[in-house]
């Protein structure tokens, strides 16, 4: 049985059958990190981390499959660069992860906007911040997620990337190879999606649903 090539790396089989994916070297409990290094276990804080961005992706997924599914009659502008930024976000998380799995021994291997979140994303979340604000209607209270499919996956991932950023928080203090700017990122990527959420109710033609209901007053 050959070795499984993934990326650069030459991965050696634990199991005896060929795949593209299956290695079998996770199977007691353990992963490897981006530039090589020991194995760190599955529940590791900075697997927690990384594994919380992929669910963020995901979920964006969603998000963003729930937006080019509709008619294009339905679709209109705002739905259609929303579903761009959405796929522009998770391409971004992706050097998240990297980063996250990078082996804090060779961090100095890593490269800004591909493997390592540079001062120019975060830059960039603060542009997409400024522009879709002033676009949406903002509540002037907590919300209740769930007006669309689509503003609820938003929050599903925000959720995600917030607990990505505790996380990341953790192994920051621990001095474990953690940038700046990923914190940062991280931060700035959940409120931008909060907001996201919004412009995908409004886009649909929907308010968002306060979190204390309205007094209906007398009968």
């Amino acid at each position: 049985m050959g070795p499984a090539r993934r990326g650069p790396h030459v991965v050696r089989r634990r199991v005896d059958y060929d795949s593209a994916v299956v290695t079998g070297r996770g199977d007691d409990g353990t992963t490897g990190l981006l530039y090589g290094g020991p194995r760190i276990a599955k529940d590791d804080p900075r697997t927690e981390a990384y594994g919380a961005v992929d669910e963020a992706v995901a979920a964006l997924g969603l998000a963003r499959a729930e937006l080019v599914d509709r008619p294009p009659a339905d679709r209109g502008t705002a739905l259609a660069d929303l579903a761009d930024l959405i796929l522009r976000l998770q391409r971004e998380l992706f050097v998240v992860g990297a980063e996250l799995a990078t082996n804090p021994a060779a961090r100095e291997r890593a490269e800004d906007g591909r493997t390592r979140v540079s001062k120019a994303m975060v830059e960039g979340l603060d542009a997409a911040v400024r522009e879709v604000e002033a676009t949406v209607e903002m509540p002037r209270e907590f919300v209740v997620p769930g007006e669309t499919r689509a503003s609820a996956a938003l929050e599903l991932a925000r959720t995600a990337v917030r607990r990505a950023e505790r996380r990341a928080v953790s192994i920051a203090k621990a001095g474990d190879g953690i940038g700046a700017p990923l914190l940062a990122y991280l931060n700035r990527l959940a409120d931008l999606l909060w907001i996201l959420a919004r412009v995908a109710e409004q886009a649909a033609s929907h308010a968002a649903t306060p979190v204390r209901a309205r007094d209906a007053g007398p009968g």
